[in-house]
């Protein structure tokens, strides 16, 4: 007997699939997204294609020319430093939290994942590097302990990966997890905050001069 997959996980899968393309630049901004296109590529129907292009649209990842015509989004200077101000308020108190709450466990998750992402930078691979920087800042954040912090994150999680896969600077962002991770070991919440508001300012600087080609950017306030 064959089993019919539900509608919503065929609008998931298609969902998660274009929205990864997106963040790992195989979808780039101009992009058009087709429904039918999208559902033949799928072997869906119309609806979950056309489900999932809305989703992508109050995720930030897309937007309408026309009321027809859906393209992946081109973001704006203005996008860039509202959602690294956003990271910076949020990510630096998580450090915090996370260096007065981090139990044992928390700690061997976060130093594989920097042996990881050592191995990765050694190689090359940009892919599993990006992968596994954002592994190390879920797991920071979820050491925070803080639910409704996850919560405030998780609408911009997805725009975020996106703007720090625009960063190569992989040796400089291992240097500083490893920083922020000792800072956290050490149980030491104002370091942990210094080092990751730095850590961010980094990344921004550097996401903006590849977006923008800016030599000198200074840091959101």
């Amino acid at each position: 007997m064959t089993t019919v997959e539900p509608l919503g996980a065929v609008r998931e899968r298609v969902l998660a699939t274009l929205r990864q393309d997106i963040i790992g630049g195989r979808l780039r901004p101009g992009d058009r997204l087709v429904e039918r296109e999208l559902a033949e590529r799928f072997g869906v129907s119309r609806v979950p294609a056309r489900e999932a292009i809305r989703a992508l649209l109050a995720e930030g990842f897309v937007t309408f020319e026309t009321p027809r015509r859906a393209v992946v989004r081109t973001l704006t200077r203005t996008d860039v430093t509202e959602l690294y101000e956003l990271r910076e308020a949020l990510e630096v108190y998580a450090a915090g939290l996370a260096a007065e709450r981090a139990e044992p466990g928390d700690l061997g998750a976060l130093a594989e994942l920097l042996e990881e992402a050592a191995r990765a930078t050694r190689a090359g691979d940009d892919e599993t590097i990006a992968d596994i920087n954002s592994l190390f800042h879920d797991r920071l954040l979820a050491t925070a302990g803080n639910g409704l912090l996850i919560g405030v994150m998780q609408p911009v999680d997805g725009r975020l990966r996106w703007l720090t896969r625009r960063n190569e600077a992989w040796s400089q962002q291992l240097d500083e997890h490893r920083q922020l991770y000792d800072a956290v070991a050490a149980g030491d919440p104002e370091r942990a905050r210094a080092v990751a508001l730095g850590h961010v300012r980094t990344n921004y600087r550097s996401t903006v001069r590849h977006l923008f080609g800016d030599a000198d950017t200074p840091p959101p306030q």
